[in-house]
């Protein structure tokens, strides 16, 4: 695929947007990135890439964008290491099958465990969730098991379509194991990275990931990622779960609206 410098800017458009975002809200940037590499170069008159590409290159942006964005929620106290290791253990090897056994499933397919997955996650925003916000991580308490059951399912589902899973991860949190808003976006992110690991090897193992495309994503993520973070501090929680709730219900809707028409 030639890569000329408009195509350049547009990807690294792309990338910044991605991770901005990923700062933000504590996912990978996939759920956005996913369907803007997909769509965006195809629309503006260039080559597209396959959906195989699209989730390799996702992979590594996942990757950097978390890298550096947690350095930024690190600082603040808030990520919380029980829950990273409990969840991130169990994610990862999850991740890792996913994302190489994605490269025996038809590209179809990809979009349709995509789709299922943004799915889930858009209806999970919409239900109840704790609104007690805590300080301290070490005041934390969930569910260990539970915890580590759903990520081991996340991570297998996400390794395939190379998203890392945050994108359902913070609806299960929030949810399911009840954690507060701002622990479960900095925890999500640390999580999301450790996850990222075995869905990026598995995307390398499989010979999909183009290497201009996916540099120019990584520089874009190292800058964005860590100033999405820094603006999330000084949103309210609610403003945080609305921005993600949109942002899964428009890519539920962009997804499903491809696969069947």
């Amino acid at each position: 695929m030639d890569m000329d410098v408009s195509f350049i800017i547009v990807l690294f458009a792309i990338g910044i947007v991605g991770s901005l975002i990923s700062g933000m809200v504590g996912i990978g940037g996939a759920i956005i990135n996913f369907p803007l590499l997909l769509y965006v170069p195809p629309a503006l008159g260039f080559a597209g890439f396959s959906v195989q590409e699209v989730s390799a290159i996702t992979a590594i942006q996942v990757f950097s964008a978390t890298l550096s964005g947690i350095f930024v929620y690190k600082k603040s106290g808030l990520i919380n290491k029980t829950l990273v290791i409990n969840m991130g253990s169990a994610i990862i090897v999850g991740s890792f099958i996913g994302g190489y056994g994605s490269n025996f499933v038809p590209d179809a397919m990809i979009s349709i465990v995509y789709g299922i997955l943004a799915t889930i996650a858009a209806v999970m925003m919409f239900l109840p969730k704790k609104n007690v916000e805590l300080n301290e991580t070490k005041d934390l308490v969930f569910n260990k098991k539970l915890a580590a059951s759903f990520a081991l399912i996340i991570g297998i589902a996400s390794g395939i379509v190379g998203a890392a899973g945050a994108f359902i991860t913070v609806p299960v949190m929030l949810v399911i194991l009840k954690i507060p808003t701002r622990i479960a976006i900095a925890s999500s992110l640390a999580i999301t990275f450790i996850s990222s690991i075995g869905s990026t090897a598995g995307k390398l193992m499989g010979g999909h990931m183009l290497l201009v495309p996916a540099i120019v994503i990584v520089i874009a993520s190292t800058f964005a990622s860590p100033l999405g973070a820094i603006i999330s501090k000084r949103l309210h929680t609610k403003t945080l779960q609305l921005i993600l709730s949109l942002l899964i219900c428009i890519t539920v809707f962009k997804i499903w609206f491809n696969i069947f028409l």
